[in-house]
């Protein structure tokens, strides 16, 4: 009996992951790739904002067996290090239990890997360098440019599974059509790649255990640590006006920006001006849709169907996501395709929005929202009610990051609720000795049911 087939279009971290996962289920997998090989050629430099491994994404990586694979890529951040206007430094911890931390891992470093995993199943076939330029609804093909030598051919949607980017070129053949009703929303803000290369002896010349923030307001500069002891910056900033992209346009504006509002981390890089002038200006923005699928034909995936801004490191982490409920529904339902794409779009569509929402919303947090004293009062109230009511009280950003089995739909919710407790326990008080905790556990109680209801009900529907 021969196997049946599927193609896939995209070879980055999600296409490459769910091609894995479909090959294990002894599908024939064609992979098309409009890019070289990365592994024969580095990506372009100045466009890989470095990722953040969270439990969601380590989950899928366990699933397909290759986290020790990936573990010497992986450098463990505890927590912010903001670096205040005034010289300050303040470490806040993420989680408030020890192993509660996430994990810089470079983007390129992180698809050899799968790239590799790939290679090694027979009935999966990664084709570089052929571009997909369009799709066919009726008759339901993908028309594809072989990059190597101009040539064009069709391959079958049977089904097909887009996993090629935010700019997806399968979503954007349907505009005009209601099958996905695709809209692209642009921040107008952007961002540059910078570097802080290791010190002597390749040590790390800030914290190696951090994600490095230096919040400005209405802008900011981030550093996270790569294995070999240098830092990848990312510098975020409106495209025009004052403080923008627009006006940093030669030397000594540049110069002049950082000396005024990043200077600690201006003298750790040696090649600032080089890097400002010639690094492209990378853009931000969230794609949403009604939805994700054509029949049982078509199914966006990843950044294609669901591209959110960088802020909650969860772009990845969301995509790796979704791979692992489609190889649930895959192990329960076969190859009945129409039913499994329908089922993951009534699953993951809302987790997408939520945590699209909530990626905005950690953009202030980060450049903004963390120079208010109060944030770190909030937080160590939020410490002390988890410590106290584990079973009813995780921070939000820790149901993000720490746990993949509480959907992100539910730490949204459940996060407007324990702001609104936060925010009233703290408005009056500046420190901890100031707030009632007893009254605090009782209104915890009475707000927010046990968590482990939600993830009952969650076992339940994917049952």
């Amino acid at each position: 009996m021969s196997r049946k087939s599927v193609n896939i279009i995209g070879a980055g971290q999600c296409g490459t992951l769910i091609a894995i996962m479909l090959a294990r289920h002894d599908f024939n997998v064609d992979v098309y790739e409009r890019f070289k090989d990365p592994r024969v050629q580095d990506a372009e430099a100045g466009r890989s904002i470095n990722l953040a491994l969270a439990a969601r994404g380590l989950n899928a990586l366990r699933q397909v067996g290759i986290d020790t694979l990936v573990k010497p890529l992986l450098v463990p951040m505890r927590g912010r290090m903001v670096h205040h206007q005034d010289g300050r430094s303040e470490f806040l911890r993420y989680g408030l239990q020890a192993d509660e931390e996430i994990y810089s891992v470079t983007r390129l470093g992180l698809n050899r890997v799968l790239l590799g995993a790939a290679d090694k199943l027979p009935n999966l076939s990664l084709n570089f360098e052929q571009n997909a330029i369009g799709f066919d609804a009726p008759d339901r093909t993908v028309h594809v440019r072989d990059e190597t030598d101009g040539s064009l051919y069709q391959v079958e949607a049977d089904p097909l599974f887009a996993a090629d980017g935010a700019g997806s070129s399968i979503r954007r053949s349907f505009d005009g059509t209601d099958t996905f009703g695709g809209i692209e929303t642009l921040l107008r803000h952007g961002y540059k790649e910078l570097s802080i290369p290791a010190g002597p002896g390749g040590r790390y010349q800030l914290a190696p255990d951090a994600l490095h923030i230096w919040p400005r307001g209405g802008f900011m500069l981030i550093a996270l640590p790569n294995p070999g002891g240098d830092f990848t910056m990312t510098l975020f900033l409106p495209n025009v006006g004052d403080n923008s992209f627009e006006t940093l346009n030669d030397e000594s504006s540049v110069i002049a920006f950082f000396e005024t509002h990043f200077a600690d981390a201006a003298a750790l890089i040696p090649t600032l001006c080089e890097d400002m002038l010639k690094n492209p200006l990378g853009t931000l923005g969230t794609v949403r849709c009604r939805h994700w699928h054509d029949r049982g034909n078509v199914l966006l995936l990843g950044d294609a169907a669901h591209a959110i801004v960088p802020f909650h490191g969860q772009g990845m982490n969301l995509a790796f996501e979704d791979c692992v409920l489609l190889d649930q529904l895959v192990t329960e339902h076969g190859d009945d395709w129409a039913n499994i794409f329908a089922r993951f779009e009534a699953e993951q569509l809302a987790n997408a929005n939520a945590i699209a929402d909530m990626a905005l919303d950690n953009y202030v947090e980060m450049r903004d929202t963390v120079r208010d004293p109060k944030f770190a009062l909030r937080k160590a109230l939020a410490f002390e009610l988890e410590k106290r009511l584990s079973e009813r009280f995780i921070p939000r950003y820790s149901m993000v990051m720490f746990h993949a089995d509480i959907p992100y739909l539910v730490a949204q919710q459940r996060g407007e609720v324990q702001k609104a407790l936060l925010e009233e326990f703290t408005a009056d008080a500046n420190s901890m000795d100031d707030i009632d905790i007893s009254k605090a556990e009782v209104a915890v109680k009475k707000r927010l049911p046990p968590i482990d209801t939600i993830r009952s009900d969650l076992a339940v529907r994917r049952s």
